[in-house]
């Protein structure tokens, strides 16, 4: 087959052929027979393909560049960098973009999220890795390889938390999703593999074996607790909930409003005797700051009548709809400050690793890195040698949001949020009520209605682009908390036993006490 071509064949011999290729090369991992096999891919993409043939060409890429990944049995599986991971992940998210996703049939549309969702966790990003397997179930909930997994996630976010009882309802609601991964999979066992059925009845056994699970099953009340006394608060609260934008890990079970708060906080940690506790004062600046962009962003969005601030401004109207006002500078306000806490994070895991960099040297993108000039620019010791899995999550989000060289096989979405901050930041950025065509620098010189110097936005689309930006910052959150347990579990066992180790437990500030005196 490989030498026979696929010039001479028509589109849909061609695709038959490629994908008997990539399955016949995968478990003997032929790597002449991939290349052929990508080669293939180049040469079906010349052709005049549909919108529905573009999305099946990624996802063949895709399974091409995934037996090129490390395994388990291999100690590369812990390599922060994996340029073939890369590879799959690049193709997997453009055959989800919404030219192409919407015409590829509904099966393979499960497939495609379902082996996105496995990649962001094994990278680390577990809570977005959660959100693409429910999309996965929203195109067919009895797909059960999508819910074995999500099963699977929400068991391992349990036990990398570091406050039991939540952990214990997270391995309670992962119980549930498997025992119904499981179900689904006797009646439908072409939506996935033997080998997946067989871990995920593993991992069902594992959560029997270690929690009472009708216990946490009987005091645990999803519902009934009050959000807010006033109308507006209650629907804030509402509006976090459904967005999942609590500081919360509950919030990753559903709307329930046992998650209507946020009490993440840093797990118990150890430092030097007489070390003031400076992490703790900065992570609360970190967690105020989101929270605050968060409402910044929920008041920018609501309808209603001008600001007070706003009467007596005079304005021109340029005639190509701007929008001006209060809410849109609330939701400039809530972006900027909400894209500053990736640069804050790098600087808290900077001290708290004690990874060396100079603090003005300091940012989300080249924190993980060796200072230009000293050697390899590798992944620094300290994180590599870590195994943390939270951490690397957070490297790989800041590879989507920062890392030049990762341009062509990053997140699209998280470029636009970096392209949206630069020109919010250093340029000018118009936000219009109306626009035809997309985001961006307009080039339409001599056009009267088009501004040649800003970046044209619409505010639906600055609206999108805020919130899964707080989506995303949330999700990094969680993260550093999430790597901080488990590095401090790593020290524990690398500490010598017959040290002391004094507790010291901290009040908690009052609600009434954030205001003005």
């Amino acid at each position: 087959m490989a030498s026979a071509g696929i010039g001479r064949l028509s589109t849909d011999e061609a695709f038959l052929r490629t994908g008997i290729l990539i399955d016949m090369c995968e478990a003997p991992r032929r790597k002449a027979g991939i290349a052929r096999a990508l080669a293939w891919c180049d040469e079906l993409e010349a052709r005049h393909l549909s919108a529905a043939e573009r999305g099946q060409l990624d996802y063949f890429r895709a399974n091409a560049w995934n037996t090129r990944r490390p395994r388990r049995r291999s100690g590369d599986v812990w390599l922060w960098d994996q340029p073939a991971l890369q590879q799959e992940i690049f193709f997997l998210r453009r055959a989800t973009s919404a030219e192409c996703f919407s015409a590829v049939e509904h099966y393979r549309r499960c497939e495609i999220l379902t082996n996105l969702g496995n990649l962001l966790s094994h990278l680390g990003r577990s809570i977005e890795a959660l959100e693409i397997w429910r999309r996965a179930l929203g195109v067919d909930p009895e797909f059960w390889m999508a819910r074995g997994n999500l099963g699977s996630g929400l068991a391992r976010l349990g036990r990398l938390h570091y406050d039991r009882n939540q952990g214990a309802v997270m391995l309670l609601s992962a119980h549930k999703e498997l025992a119904r991964a499981l179900g689904d999979a006797e009646k439908y066992p072409i939506f996935g593999f033997p080998e997946a059925r067989a871990y995920f009845d593993q991992q069902l056994r594992d959560i029997e074996a270690n929690v009472d699970l009708s216990a946490v099953a009987e005091n645990f009340e999803p519902d009934g607790y009050a959000i807010g006394r006033s109308k507006q608060e209650r629907q804030y609260r509402l509006w976090c909930l459904r967005h999942d934008l609590f500081l919360n890990l509950l919030n990753e079970l559903g709307p329930n409003t046992v998650a209507a708060y946020d009490p993440l906080v840093l797990p118990s940690f150890v430092t030097k005797l007489g070390e003031p506790p400076a992490l703790i004062g900065y992570f609360n600046q970190l967690k105020q700051e989101f929270v605050s962009a968060r409402w910044t962003f929920f008041e920018g969005i609501q309808d209603g009548p001008a600001q007070l601030s706003d009467n007596g401004v005079l304005l021109i109207n340029t005639l190509d709809y701007p929008s001006y006002g209060l809410g849109v500078e609330k939701i400039r306000t809530a972006y900027r400050t909400a894209y500053s806490l990736f640069d804050k994070m790098a600087f808290f895991l900077n001290h708290y690793m004690a990874l060396g960099h100079a603090d003005q040297d300091v940012s989300f993108r080249s924190v993980w890195r060796p200072k230009k000039g000293k050697g390899p620019r590798g992944i620094l010791a300290a994180l590599a040698a870590s195994k943390n899995l939270s951490f690397r999550g957070l490297y790989w989000v800041s590879k989507d949001l920062f890392e030049e060289a990762f341009v062509d096989v990053a997140d699209p979405d998280a470029r636009a949020l970096h392209e949206l901050r630069i020109h919010l930041e250093h340029r000018y950025v118009k936000v219009h009520e109306l626009m035809a065509g997309p985001a961006g620098r307009q080039n339409a010189a001599g056009d009267l209605f088009v501004d040649t110097l800003a970046y044209s936005i619409s505010r639906s689309d600055i609206e999108a682009r805020t919130l899964r930006l707080l989506k995303l910052v949330r999700a990094a959150l969680i993260y550093l908390c999430l790597g901080m347990h488990w590095e401090e579990r790593r020290r524990m066992k690398r500490r010598r036993s017959k040290r002391l180790i004094a507790s010291q437990l901290l009040p908690t500030v009052e609600d009434r006490f954030k205001r003005k005196y």
